[in-house]
């Protein structure tokens, strides 16, 4: 079966959807592959702070209903060391700028409710996806469904398809320079049904090791403990885990207790940092996780991708209103200059908070220091806030119907 479109979108994350939306909002038709299940892409668990550029585009947009409703506005996050508690105050340090926290599922959900009920095709559950002669005029992507083979013809492919995805493999050999870091520790992380510890989200370091508290409603909480990254997940029943989060964040006030209930889902979750340059060839361009991955640590992940999304949609809005190429030509290194910044933010943070197994004593000893200045400093402080609420769109994007 053969479909005409003007942009075939190969992956249903937050990238894929919101470009497709923001393409809707122009009159530029779509059509988007899936390999997975709706039911899939909805719940898988991810992210869950946005910054407060990505609170804008939402609402912008005309997505942002339910998340004004039901996501939980942030002014600060906590940050404990030394069995001390300090407090990081966004909208004092950003000129009023906050988080929100509201999980990169309930995004999902509400572009995909916004898509179906436009009556814009999203082909889920899909097989054996090829991208194909992209560095043409007319690139193709293939793929199977129901035993049928399928063809969509397309003015440009968006690559949306995450980290272990097919369009980044497509490109030629040695047209892409990938920068890669990995960690020497992981998170494990549970869902639990319990009420929060904490008011806002809390990073903790602790001579045992890194822990976060976090949470996704006033009954969820998301909390992680620092593990190696071969660690068994086996090893964590759900009674040491509990008695190893109290013990990485306890100051020794009143209030340290950390809440109990069921636990939902458990996993471990590896740190890396990845970019690959460029970012597009030909007619095919990357976005999201499928060109970029940060550690945790910065909260980064889902808002780049929403970065690449703005910047995308505008170029491809410009070409399609006048013919002018300048914006697509540039979109990598547009994007790359965010991207580079917000691995540097994630990259400080991690290494600041984590235990490193390769750590001297005056290693140590100098962390504690850069803790203390960063949480002491009006300087350090309105650092850290400016990158957490995130750095601003550039000017291109200034003024833009988003």
């Amino acid at each position: 079966m053969k479909q005409r479109t003007q942009v075939g979108i190969v992956g249903s994350g937050p990238a894929g959807l919101l470009l497709a939306h923001l393409l809707a909002r122009r009159g530029i038709d779509s059509i988007i592959v899936e390999d997975r299940s709706r039911d899939y892409v909805e719940n898988r668990v991810r992210a869950g702070v946005l910054e407060q550029g990505t609170v804008d585009t939402l609402i912008k947009v005309g997505v942002g209903e339910r998340m004004l409703r039901e996501g939980l506005v942030h002014n600060g996050i906590e940050i404990r060391f030394s069995r001390q508690r300090h407090r990081i105050d966004f909208p004092s340090q950003t000129g009023g700028k906050r988080i929100t926290v509201y999980g990169q599922g309930e995004v999902v959900k509400d572009l995909i409710d916004a898509r179906l009920d436009a009556g814009d095709p999203i082909h889920f559950e899909v097989e054996a996806t090829s991208v194909h002669d992209f560095d043409g005029d007319q690139p193709q992507i293939r793929y199977r469904k129901g035993g049928d083979e399928h063809e969509i013809a397309c003015d440009f492919i968006a690559g949306c398809d995450g980290f272990h995805g097919i369009c980044r493999q497509g490109f030629p050999e040695g047209a892409l320079t990938v920068y890669e870091r990995v960690y020497p520790y992981a998170w494990l992380g549970i869902l639990s049904e319990s009420t929060p510890p904490a008011d806002e989200v809390s990073y903790c370091h602790s001579e045992r090791g890194f822990a976060l508290l976090s949470l996704r409603s006033p009954t969820l909480s998301r909390l992680y403990v620092q593990v190696d990254p071969d660690e068994d997940i086996d090893n964590w029943p759900d009674e040491r885990f509990w008695e190893e989060l109290e013990l990485r964040t306890a100051t020794g006030g009143g209030d340290d207790h950390i809440p109990v209930g069921p636990v939902l889902q458990k996993g471990i979750t590896p740190m890396r940092s990845f970019v690959v340059e460029p970012m597009q060839c030909g007619r095919l361009f990357l976005a999201g996780d499928s060109a970029h991955i940060v550690p945790p640590t910065g909260a980064k992940g889902m808002n780049l991708a929403v970065a690449d999304i703005r910047y995308l949609a505008e170029a491809l809005a410009g070409f399609y209103k006048t013919g002018d190429s300048r914006l697509l030509d540039g979109y990598s290194a547009r994007c790359l200059r965010r991207i580079w910044k917000a691995q540097r933010f994630s990259w400080w943070m991690t290494t600041m908070l984590h235990l490193s197994p390769d750590d001297t004593p005056f290693d140590r000893r100098r962390q504690i220091a850069e803790l203390d200045y960063v949480t002491s400093s009006e300087a350090a402080m309105r650092t850290l806030a400016e990158n957490y609420v995130g750095l601003p769109f550039d000017d291109a994007s200034a003024g833009s119907d988003t």
